[in-house]
């Protein structure tokens, strides 16, 4: 169900503690840990700590928490002190979503071109 925690979920696992992580910033609603692959000399994933498939499904389904996880960004751009960077919420595999728990990629420290790929 939307919202609870998914046994086979990395990420509901990273939130619970059971799997390791880089854990940059933590609130009440989200968890933000650096990429294990970086795209990017910074490559930091923001997630809501509440499981929702994809960023439509959390958007739909928990406005404000999709709030909570876009002030993340800026909050952990701000403290990585990125002058610019890219927010990434691939949604569906087709559009390179492998990890089907919410998510946002910050992105930065290197010149990002468009389009990205």
């Amino acid at each position: 169900m939307a919202g609870e925690p998914q046994d086979d979920c990395l990420f509901c696992k990273i939130v619970a503690g059971t799997i390791p992580a880089t854990i940059v910033r933590e609130t009440e609603t989200t968890v933000a840990f650096r990429d294990i692959n970086p795209q990017a000399p910074t490559h930091i994933l923001v997630i809501p700590k509440a499981h929702y498939e994809n960023a439509a499904a959390l958007a739909a389904g928990a406005p404000q928490l999709a709030a909570d996880v876009l002030v993340e960004t800026r909050t952990v751009a701000d403290e990585e002190k990125l002058d610019s960077y890219r927010l990434v919420f691939n949604t569906g595999s087709g559009a390179g979503q492998t990890v089907w728990h919410a998510h946002a990629h910050v992105l930065g420290g290197r010149g990002l071109q468009w389009p990205p790929g």
